[in-house]
This record gives C-alpha cells, structure tokens and sequence, in this order.
C-alpha cells in the first residue's frame, strides 16, 4: 500500500471514529477534529468556550500536531492551565491542498501516538 492510501485509510478511520463518539455519526470535518484535539490537549472537557476559547483552542491543537516536524515547542502552562507554545520555525507557505495534507498527517500521528487508531 501506497504512503497516500495508507494516510487516506488511517484519516477515514479517525473522521470515521470521532464522527461516532462526538457527533452522532454525521461526518466531522478538517476543523472541527483540529478543535476537539485542542480540547483534548488543554484537558478542560466539560466546560463551555467563548469564540476567543475556541480560536485558542485551535491555535493550541496547531501547535501540539506540528511540534513533532519542529515547527513549535511547548514552553509553559498558564495560571488558568493553558498551554503555550513558542514557535522555532515558521511555517512554509503551502497552497490550502497541501496545507490540508499536512495537517491530516500530523492528526493521523496524533491518533497513532495515542493508540487511538491502529
């Protein structure tokens, strides 16, 4: 199996997945995974966000999906448990298709390192 179908396989498995647990079924999209990811990560499960929360929350899962290809690097918990992240290198300029690819791969090693998927 190709490197593409292997990471098209594992990101079906993973929409396939949280869909199931977090939405009832209908199909979560690029976003909304980046989302819970950054939930996930700052540990505050059940509480409710304001749109500047969940803005945060994304940037927080940016960061911890793109640590491991050395684009940023946790620095410190806030006082109110946030993680912060410092950048050590900036991002390439990618078109929306790669970007997309690239996060997908980062996401789908998020899940493998969890043991979340296989």
């Amino acid at each position: 199996m190709s490197r593409d179908e292997q990471l098209k396989q594992r990101w079906n498995n993973v929409v396939e997945k949280l869909s199931t647990q977090f939405a009832d079924g209908d199909t979560l999209d690029l976003d909304a995974i980046i989302y819970l990811i950054g939930v996930q990560e700052l540990g505050q499960l059940h509480r409710d966000y304001k749109k500047d929360d969940k803005i945060n929350l994304i940037h927080i899962a940016v960061c911890k999906l793109l640590e491991p290809y050395g684009y940023y690097e946790f620095d410190y918990f806030d006082e109110q448990g946030w993680p912060h992240y410092k950048t050590i290198e900036e991002l390439p300029h990618l078109k929306a298709g790669e970007q997309s690819v690239l996060m997908k791969e980062a996401i789908v090693n998020y899940f493998l390192e969890t043991e979340f998927i296989e």
